[in-house]
């Protein structure tokens, strides 16, 4: 799991309440993207360059997919951990139950 979300609960509580989770502007998710686009292109152009004259698909088509794959996981997790995020903050903090009466 990603840094910030507790439990399995979590993602199904807010899988429950899904129409009430805020929003999240794609801006923000673009500012955490940034720095996986300059990953992936180099890690495609690394197999680009290390791929033998003549095998240029052969050499480069498992590693790019792989690579493309790794990039499309990583944004997913970006998203959602944003969701959370946002919404864990959109929720009041629980209290100290022990301010409550006894016989409450």
């Amino acid at each position: 799991m990603g840094a910030g979300v507790c439990c399995a609960c979590c993602f199904a509580a807010m899988e429950c309440d899904m129409d009430r989770l805020p929003w999240v502007s794609a801006e923000s998710l673009k500012r955490d993207l940034h720095g996986m686009v300059d990953g992936l292109a180099e890690s495609i152009m690394a197999s680009m360059n290390a791929a033998r004259p003549g095998h240029l698909i052969n050499d480069t088509e498992e590693p790019v997919r792989q690579a493309g794959h790794e990039f499309l996981r990583a944004a997913f997790e970006a998203a959602l951990q944003q969701k959370i995020n946002a919404a864990e903050a959109a929720f009041p903090p629980s209290g100290d139950h022990h301010d409550r009466p006894a016989n409450a």
